[in-house]
Protein backbone atom coordinates (compact mmCIF):
# COMPACT_ATOMS: atom_id res chain seq x y z
CA UNK A 1 0.00 0.00 0.00
CA UNK A 2 1.17 3.52 -0.79
CA UNK A 3 -0.25 7.04 -0.91
CA UNK A 4 0.40 6.94 -4.67
CA UNK A 5 -1.94 3.99 -5.37
CA UNK A 6 -4.82 6.19 -6.61
CA UNK A 7 -2.59 8.33 -8.85
CA UNK A 8 -3.04 6.15 -11.93
CA UNK A 9 -1.21 6.43 -15.23
CA UNK A 10 1.12 9.20 -14.01
CA UNK A 11 4.38 7.31 -13.49
CA UNK A 12 6.71 10.11 -14.68
CA UNK A 13 5.03 12.78 -12.54
CA UNK A 14 4.93 10.52 -9.47
CA UNK A 15 8.64 9.83 -9.80
CA UNK A 16 9.39 13.59 -9.78
CA UNK A 17 7.33 14.05 -6.62
CA UNK A 18 8.81 10.99 -4.94
CA UNK A 19 12.32 12.22 -5.70
CA UNK A 20 11.53 15.53 -3.99
CA UNK A 21 10.33 13.67 -0.90
CA UNK A 22 13.49 11.56 -0.80
CA UNK A 23 16.04 14.25 -1.63
CA UNK A 24 15.96 17.71 0.00
CA UNK A 25 18.03 19.05 -2.91
CA UNK A 26 15.14 18.21 -5.27
CA UNK A 27 12.61 19.97 -3.04
CA UNK A 28 11.18 23.40 -3.72
CA UNK A 29 8.65 25.50 -1.83
CA UNK A 30 6.08 26.03 -4.57
CA UNK A 31 4.69 23.45 -6.98
CA UNK A 32 2.24 23.85 -9.85
CA UNK A 33 0.51 20.57 -10.67
CA UNK A 34 -1.36 20.78 -13.96
CA UNK A 35 -3.32 18.36 -16.10
CA UNK A 36 -6.65 18.04 -17.93
CA UNK A 37 -9.87 17.44 -15.98
CA UNK A 38 -9.90 13.91 -14.60
CA UNK A 39 -6.13 13.46 -14.72
CA UNK A 40 -5.99 13.29 -10.93
CA UNK A 41 -4.41 16.65 -10.03
CA UNK A 42 -5.99 16.71 -6.58
CA UNK A 43 -5.15 13.06 -5.91
CA UNK A 44 -1.52 13.67 -6.86
CA UNK A 45 -1.29 16.81 -4.71
CA UNK A 46 -2.86 15.11 -1.68
CA UNK A 47 -0.58 12.10 -2.10
CA UNK A 48 2.44 14.43 -2.28
CA UNK A 49 1.27 16.25 0.86
CA UNK A 50 0.92 12.93 2.69
CA UNK A 51 4.33 11.71 1.51
CA UNK A 52 5.95 14.93 2.73
CA UNK A 53 4.53 14.35 6.22
CA UNK A 54 5.29 10.62 6.35
CA UNK A 55 8.54 9.43 7.91
CA UNK A 56 8.64 6.61 5.35
CA UNK A 57 7.91 8.81 2.32
CA UNK A 58 4.26 7.87 1.83
CA UNK A 59 3.60 4.43 3.32
CA UNK A 60 -0.16 4.96 3.12
CA UNK A 61 -1.08 3.51 6.51
CA UNK A 62 0.57 5.64 9.21
CA UNK A 63 -1.30 8.44 11.01
CA UNK A 64 0.44 11.16 8.98
CA UNK A 65 -0.56 9.54 5.67
CA UNK A 66 -4.16 8.74 6.57
CA UNK A 67 -4.92 12.15 8.07
CA UNK A 68 -3.23 14.03 5.20
CA UNK A 69 -5.18 12.06 2.61
CA UNK A 70 -8.42 12.60 4.54
CA UNK A 71 -7.80 16.34 4.87
CA UNK A 72 -7.61 16.29 8.67
CA UNK A 73 -3.86 16.64 9.22
CA UNK A 74 -3.12 19.70 11.36
CA UNK A 75 -0.35 20.89 9.04
CA UNK A 76 -2.04 20.21 5.71
CA UNK A 77 -4.54 22.86 4.62
CA UNK A 78 -6.67 22.07 1.56
CA UNK A 79 -8.57 24.80 -0.29
CA UNK A 80 -11.16 23.53 -2.79
CA UNK A 81 -13.68 26.22 -3.61
CA UNK A 82 -17.22 25.40 -4.69
CA UNK A 83 -17.83 29.01 -5.65
CA UNK A 84 -17.12 30.68 -8.99
CA UNK A 85 -13.80 32.00 -7.64
CA UNK A 86 -11.51 32.02 -4.60
CA UNK A 87 -12.02 35.10 -2.44
CA UNK A 88 -9.17 37.47 -1.73
CA UNK A 89 -9.96 37.36 2.01
CA UNK A 90 -9.48 33.60 2.02
CA UNK A 91 -6.15 33.98 0.24
CA UNK A 92 -4.93 36.51 2.80
CA UNK A 93 -5.71 34.07 5.60
CA UNK A 94 -3.65 31.40 3.79
CA UNK A 95 -0.70 33.78 3.51
CA UNK A 96 -0.91 34.40 7.25
CA UNK A 97 -1.12 30.67 7.93
CA UNK A 98 1.93 30.01 5.75
CA UNK A 99 4.11 32.05 8.12
CA UNK A 100 3.55 29.62 10.98
CA UNK A 101 5.86 26.71 11.65
CA UNK A 102 4.38 23.20 11.43
CA UNK A 103 2.62 22.28 14.66
CA UNK A 104 3.76 18.65 14.60
CA UNK A 105 4.37 17.54 11.06
CA UNK A 106 7.50 17.78 8.94
CA UNK A 107 6.08 20.52 6.69
CA UNK A 108 3.26 23.04 6.63
CA UNK A 109 1.54 22.22 3.34
CA UNK A 110 -1.02 24.55 1.74
CA UNK A 111 -2.83 22.91 -1.16
CA UNK A 112 -5.02 25.04 -3.44
CA UNK A 113 -6.99 22.69 -5.70
CA UNK A 114 -8.52 25.45 -7.82
CA UNK A 115 -5.65 27.87 -8.38
CA UNK A 116 -7.16 28.69 -11.78
CA UNK A 117 -10.13 30.25 -9.96
CA UNK A 118 -8.05 33.10 -8.54
CA UNK A 119 -8.29 36.41 -10.36
CA UNK A 120 -5.04 38.34 -10.85
CA UNK A 121 -5.62 40.57 -7.84
CA UNK A 122 -6.09 37.50 -5.63
CA UNK A 123 -3.03 35.76 -7.11
CA UNK A 124 -0.89 38.82 -6.37
CA UNK A 125 -1.67 38.39 -2.67
CA UNK A 126 0.08 35.00 -2.85
CA UNK A 127 3.08 36.23 -4.77
CA UNK A 128 5.31 37.41 -1.92
CA UNK A 129 4.44 34.38 0.23
CA UNK A 130 5.54 32.10 -2.61
CA UNK A 131 8.66 34.17 -3.36
CA UNK A 132 9.88 34.18 0.26
CA UNK A 133 8.29 31.26 2.11
CA UNK A 134 9.37 30.14 5.59
CA UNK A 135 11.79 27.19 5.55
CA UNK A 136 9.18 24.46 6.24
CA UNK A 137 6.23 25.73 4.18
CA UNK A 138 5.20 24.17 0.86
CA UNK A 139 2.60 25.56 -1.56
CA UNK A 140 0.86 23.07 -3.88
CA UNK A 141 -1.21 24.74 -6.61
CA UNK A 142 -3.44 22.76 -8.98
CA UNK A 143 -4.82 23.99 -12.31
CA UNK A 144 -5.84 22.54 -15.69
CA UNK A 145 -2.88 24.17 -17.46
CA UNK A 146 0.00 26.55 -16.63
CA UNK A 147 -1.74 29.27 -18.67
CA UNK A 148 -4.63 29.21 -16.17
CA UNK A 149 -2.32 30.70 -13.51
CA UNK A 150 -0.89 34.22 -13.71
CA UNK A 151 2.65 34.31 -15.06
CA UNK A 152 4.15 35.76 -11.87
CA UNK A 153 3.01 32.70 -9.90
CA UNK A 154 3.81 30.31 -12.73
CA UNK A 155 7.41 31.49 -12.99
CA UNK A 156 8.05 30.90 -9.29
CA UNK A 157 6.63 27.38 -9.02
CA UNK A 158 8.06 24.08 -10.16
CA UNK A 159 5.80 22.50 -12.75
CA UNK A 160 4.56 18.92 -12.71
CA UNK A 161 2.40 18.01 -15.71
CA UNK A 162 -0.10 15.16 -15.59
CA UNK A 163 -1.57 13.46 -18.65
CA UNK A 164 -4.89 11.83 -19.37
CA UNK A 165 -4.53 8.37 -17.82
CA UNK A 166 -5.07 5.30 -20.02
CA UNK A 167 -8.60 3.90 -20.08
CA UNK A 168 -7.36 0.50 -18.92
CA UNK A 169 -5.66 2.04 -15.88
CA UNK A 170 -8.84 3.89 -14.85
CA UNK A 171 -10.95 0.74 -15.32
CA UNK A 172 -8.48 -1.28 -13.24
CA UNK A 173 -8.69 1.32 -10.47
CA UNK A 174 -12.50 1.09 -10.43
CA UNK A 175 -12.31 -2.69 -10.14
CA UNK A 176 -9.65 -2.69 -7.43
CA UNK A 177 -10.86 0.25 -5.33
CA UNK A 178 -14.62 0.18 -5.79
CA UNK A 179 -15.33 -3.46 -6.66
CA UNK A 180 -16.96 -2.52 -9.99
CA UNK A 181 -17.68 -5.27 -12.50
CA UNK A 182 -14.77 -5.27 -15.01
CA UNK A 183 -17.07 -4.94 -18.06
CA UNK A 184 -18.96 -1.99 -16.55
CA UNK A 185 -15.69 -0.44 -15.39
CA UNK A 186 -14.31 -0.55 -18.93
CA UNK A 187 -17.45 1.06 -20.39
CA UNK A 188 -17.53 3.75 -17.68
CA UNK A 189 -13.83 4.58 -18.03
CA UNK A 190 -14.15 4.96 -21.80
CA UNK A 191 -17.40 6.97 -21.60
CA UNK A 192 -15.76 9.31 -19.06
CA UNK A 193 -12.76 9.67 -21.38
CA UNK A 194 -10.49 8.61 -18.51
CA UNK A 195 -11.85 11.24 -16.09
CA UNK A 196 -11.44 9.25 -12.87
CA UNK A 197 -14.16 10.96 -10.84
CA UNK A 198 -16.77 10.81 -13.60
CA UNK A 199 -15.88 7.22 -14.44
CA UNK A 200 -16.49 6.29 -10.82
CA UNK A 201 -19.85 8.07 -10.81
CA UNK A 202 -20.97 6.38 -14.04
CA UNK A 203 -19.88 2.99 -12.77
CA UNK A 204 -21.66 3.30 -9.41
CA UNK A 205 -24.73 5.42 -10.18
CA UNK A 206 -27.37 4.10 -12.62
CA UNK A 207 -29.11 7.50 -12.60
CA UNK A 208 -25.90 9.16 -13.79
CA UNK A 209 -25.73 6.71 -16.68
CA UNK A 210 -29.37 7.41 -17.51
CA UNK A 211 -28.83 11.19 -17.52
CA UNK A 212 -25.88 10.80 -19.83
CA UNK A 213 -27.90 8.61 -22.18
CA UNK A 214 -30.59 11.31 -22.38
CA UNK A 215 -27.99 13.94 -23.27
CA UNK A 216 -26.59 11.73 -26.02
CA UNK A 217 -30.13 11.24 -27.34
CA UNK A 218 -30.49 14.96 -28.11
CA UNK A 219 -28.92 14.94 -31.62
CA UNK A 220 -31.27 12.20 -32.85
CA UNK A 221 -34.32 14.02 -31.46
CA UNK A 222 -33.67 17.37 -33.16
CA UNK A 223 -35.47 17.78 -36.49
CA UNK A 224 -35.90 21.53 -36.62
CA UNK A 225 -35.57 24.79 -34.72
CA UNK A 226 -38.56 24.00 -32.49
CA UNK A 227 -37.05 20.70 -31.37
CA UNK A 228 -33.72 22.43 -30.78
CA UNK A 229 -35.25 25.10 -28.54
CA UNK A 230 -37.17 22.48 -26.53
CA UNK A 231 -34.04 20.33 -26.16
CA UNK A 232 -32.06 23.33 -24.91
CA UNK A 233 -34.75 24.12 -22.35
CA UNK A 234 -34.76 20.54 -21.08
CA UNK A 235 -30.98 20.47 -20.82
CA UNK A 236 -30.86 23.67 -18.80
CA UNK A 237 -33.73 22.51 -16.58
CA UNK A 238 -31.94 19.24 -15.83
CA UNK A 239 -28.76 21.15 -15.00
CA UNK A 240 -30.69 23.46 -12.67
CA UNK A 241 -32.38 20.51 -10.99
CA UNK A 242 -29.09 18.66 -10.54
CA UNK A 243 -27.44 21.77 -9.11
CA UNK A 244 -30.37 22.31 -6.73
CA UNK A 245 -30.36 18.68 -5.63
CA UNK A 246 -26.63 18.87 -4.98
CA UNK A 247 -26.78 22.07 -2.93
CA UNK A 248 -30.29 22.49 -1.44
CA UNK A 249 -29.91 20.25 1.60
CA UNK A 250 -26.46 21.58 2.35
CA UNK A 251 -27.65 25.19 1.99
CA UNK A 252 -30.38 24.62 4.56
CA UNK A 253 -27.96 22.98 7.01
CA UNK A 254 -25.46 25.83 6.63
CA UNK A 255 -28.11 28.48 7.25
CA UNK A 256 -29.44 26.65 10.31
CA UNK A 257 -25.91 26.28 11.69
CA UNK A 258 -25.18 29.97 11.14
CA UNK A 259 -28.39 31.11 12.81
CA UNK A 260 -27.65 28.83 15.75
CA UNK A 261 -24.07 30.14 16.01
CA UNK A 262 -25.16 33.79 16.11
CA UNK A 263 -28.04 33.07 18.51
CA UNK A 264 -30.75 33.94 16.00
CA UNK A 265 -32.43 30.57 15.45
CA UNK A 266 -36.21 31.06 15.32
CA UNK A 267 -35.92 34.87 15.25
CA UNK A 268 -38.42 36.33 12.77
CA UNK A 269 -36.61 39.64 12.09
CA UNK A 270 -32.83 39.83 12.31
CA UNK A 271 -31.03 43.03 13.34
CA UNK A 272 -28.90 44.59 10.54
CA UNK A 273 -25.59 43.40 12.05
CA UNK A 274 -26.70 39.77 11.92
CA UNK A 275 -28.65 40.07 8.69
CA UNK A 276 -25.43 40.91 6.84
CA UNK A 277 -23.92 37.55 7.79
CA UNK A 278 -26.95 35.66 6.53
CA UNK A 279 -26.97 37.72 3.32
CA UNK A 280 -23.31 36.88 2.70
CA UNK A 281 -23.99 33.18 3.24
CA UNK A 282 -26.89 33.27 0.80
CA UNK A 283 -24.68 35.06 -1.73
CA UNK A 284 -22.02 32.37 -1.40
CA UNK A 285 -24.63 29.63 -1.77
CA UNK A 286 -26.00 31.23 -4.92
CA UNK A 287 -22.48 31.38 -6.36
CA UNK A 288 -21.97 27.70 -5.51
CA UNK A 289 -25.23 26.77 -7.25
CA UNK A 290 -24.18 28.78 -10.32
CA UNK A 291 -20.92 26.89 -10.52
CA UNK A 292 -22.69 23.56 -10.04
CA UNK A 293 -25.08 24.35 -12.90
CA UNK A 294 -22.22 25.38 -15.18
CA UNK A 295 -20.32 22.21 -14.34
CA UNK A 296 -23.33 20.02 -15.18
CA UNK A 297 -23.89 21.80 -18.50
CA UNK A 298 -20.20 21.67 -19.38
CA UNK A 299 -20.12 17.95 -18.71
CA UNK A 300 -23.15 17.47 -20.94
CA UNK A 301 -21.40 19.30 -23.75
CA UNK A 302 -18.26 17.20 -23.30
CA UNK A 303 -20.46 14.10 -23.63
CA UNK A 304 -21.97 15.51 -26.84
CA UNK A 305 -18.48 16.21 -28.17
CA UNK A 306 -17.56 12.59 -27.49
CA UNK A 307 -20.57 11.46 -29.54
CA UNK A 308 -19.65 13.65 -32.52
CA UNK A 309 -16.05 12.56 -32.19
CA UNK A 310 -17.27 8.99 -32.65
CA UNK A 311 -19.40 10.07 -35.62
CA UNK A 312 -16.35 11.66 -37.23
CA UNK A 313 -14.26 8.54 -36.58
CA UNK A 314 -16.84 6.45 -38.48
CA UNK A 315 -17.15 9.00 -41.30
CA UNK A 316 -13.39 9.11 -41.82
CA UNK A 317 -12.94 5.35 -41.43
CA UNK A 318 -10.32 5.86 -38.71
CA UNK A 319 -9.00 2.73 -37.06
CA UNK A 320 -9.60 3.81 -33.44
CA UNK A 321 -12.06 2.66 -30.82
CA UNK A 322 -15.26 4.55 -30.12
CA UNK A 323 -15.69 6.40 -26.85
CA UNK A 324 -19.38 5.43 -26.71
CA UNK A 325 -19.02 1.77 -27.53
CA UNK A 326 -22.55 0.95 -26.38
CA UNK A 327 -24.02 3.44 -28.87
CA UNK A 328 -22.37 2.18 -32.02
CA UNK A 329 -25.67 1.82 -33.92
CA UNK A 330 -26.71 5.41 -33.12
CA UNK A 331 -23.25 6.67 -34.05
CA UNK A 332 -23.38 4.97 -37.44
CA UNK A 333 -26.87 6.36 -38.14
CA UNK A 334 -25.66 9.90 -37.42
CA UNK A 335 -22.58 9.31 -39.55
CA UNK A 336 -24.64 8.17 -42.51
CA UNK A 337 -27.01 11.14 -42.32
CA UNK A 338 -24.34 13.86 -42.40
CA UNK A 339 -20.92 14.74 -43.78
CA UNK A 340 -17.60 15.14 -41.92
CA UNK A 341 -17.79 18.90 -42.59
CA UNK A 342 -21.19 19.08 -40.90
CA UNK A 343 -19.90 17.05 -37.96
CA UNK A 344 -16.98 19.42 -37.49
CA UNK A 345 -19.31 22.45 -37.61
CA UNK A 346 -21.46 20.86 -34.90
CA UNK A 347 -18.40 20.21 -32.75
CA UNK A 348 -17.37 23.84 -33.23
CA UNK A 349 -20.84 24.95 -32.11
CA UNK A 350 -20.53 22.88 -28.93
CA UNK A 351 -17.07 24.32 -28.25
CA UNK A 352 -18.41 27.84 -28.75
CA UNK A 353 -21.23 27.17 -26.27
CA UNK A 354 -18.68 26.04 -23.68
CA UNK A 355 -16.70 29.25 -24.22
CA UNK A 356 -19.83 31.38 -23.89
CA UNK A 357 -20.83 29.68 -20.64
CA UNK A 358 -17.36 30.27 -19.23
CA UNK A 359 -17.83 33.93 -20.17
CA UNK A 360 -21.06 34.22 -18.14
CA UNK A 361 -23.48 34.22 -21.09
CA UNK A 362 -27.00 33.25 -19.99
CA UNK A 363 -27.04 29.42 -20.06
CA UNK A 364 -30.31 29.10 -22.00
CA UNK A 365 -29.13 31.45 -24.77
CA UNK A 366 -25.81 29.63 -25.14
CA UNK A 367 -27.42 26.18 -25.18
CA UNK A 368 -30.19 27.22 -27.61
CA UNK A 369 -27.61 28.51 -30.10
CA UNK A 370 -25.78 25.20 -29.77
CA UNK A 371 -28.79 22.91 -30.23
CA UNK A 372 -30.01 24.92 -33.24
CA UNK A 373 -26.59 24.31 -34.80
CA UNK A 374 -27.04 20.55 -34.23
CA UNK A 375 -30.23 20.28 -36.31
CA UNK A 376 -30.10 18.43 -39.67
CA UNK A 377 -29.02 20.57 -42.60
CA UNK A 378 -31.20 20.40 -45.70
Amino acid sequence: MSVWDDVVGQEAAVEVLRAAVRDPAAMTHAWLITGPPGSGRSNAARAFAAALQCLDGGCGHCLACTTALAGTHADVTVVATELVGIKIEETRSLVSLAQRSPSGGRWRVILIEDADRMIERTSNVLLKAIEEPPPRTVWLLCAPSPQDVVVTIRSRARAVVLRVPPVDAVAALLVARDGVDPHLAAIAARAAQSHIGIARRLARDPEARERRAKVLGIPSAIRGVGDAVLAAGRLVEVAQADAKAATEHRDAEEKTALLRAIGAEGVATLPPSLRAQVTQLEKDQKSRATRAQRDVLDRSMIDLLSLYRDVLVVQLGADVELVNITLEEKVRMLAESSTPEQTLRRMDAIGLARTRLAGNVAPLLAIEAMTIALRPQG
